[in-house]
């Protein structure tokens, strides 16, 4: 059985751009109720608001999916992309697999190498939190003792990861490009069922 909140975020993926009293209806609890379960999930970054206008009057606020929200209901992208990882896995070896996930790394961080090589390490993983962004992810870094601490908040890929876990050699990659340092020398680990963190030496980052 679905829970409340469960049920807010179906209703906020069927109809977008819900107010307070839609959800209400669609969910059958009333209104206070549902101001105290978006509360909650606009903390968790799963779902966002927004003024609307709506005939004469002022405007009414309107609550719909962030990005992060809407990855909570896989569509058919997923199967798609799972099908043709499967394919892909089937038809080349595990080396052309990994060196295909190396590739579309090395092309997105190969326009930043200009700025880069004028960066400390900790600039570096500043840009490296930026390109991580456009990317999809949500990224944290921080120092403990001699090395960086890289956590993943939020992966765009973590349902197809589940599944094909050698997508995280694009995240390893994409790290060890933009810190200028080889792959062996990123320590690699999974936190939880989805999200990567990796471990750099700070003397590393050159």
């Amino acid at each position: 059985m679905k829970s409340t909140r469960e049920k807010v975020l179906q209703t906020l993926a069927s109809n977008p751009r819900s107010t307070i009293v839609e959800i209400a209806d669609s969910v059958g609890i009333n209104a206070i109720s549902v101001r105290h379960h978006l509360t909650s999930l606009q903390a968790s970054s799963l779902v966002t608001a927004e003024e609307e206008r709506h005939g004469v009057g002022r405007p009414r606020l309107v609550y719909f999916l962030t990005e992060k929200g809407m990855e909570k209901f896989p569509t058919r992208y997923f199967r798609l992309t799972n099908h043709l990882l499967g394919e892909i896995k089937e038809t080349l070896s595990e080396e052309e697999v990994r060196n295909i996930f190396k590739k579309m790394a090395g092309h997105i961080s190969e326009e930043y190498q200009p700025v880069l090589k004028d960066l400390n390490a900790e600039e570096k993983l500043d840009l490296l939190k930026e390109v991580m962004a456009q990317e999809g992810y949500e990224l944290t870094w921080e120092k403990s003792g001699s090395a960086y601490a890289i956590s993943e908040v939020s992966c765009p890929f973590y349902q197809i990861g589940r599944e094909h876990p050698e997508i995280c050699l694009f995240d390893k990659s994409l790290v060890s490009n933009m810190l200028g340092i080889p792959e062996s020398k990123v320590r690699h680990t999974k936190k939880g069922e989805s999200h990567c963190s990796f471990v750099i030496e700070s003397s590393d980052i050159k």
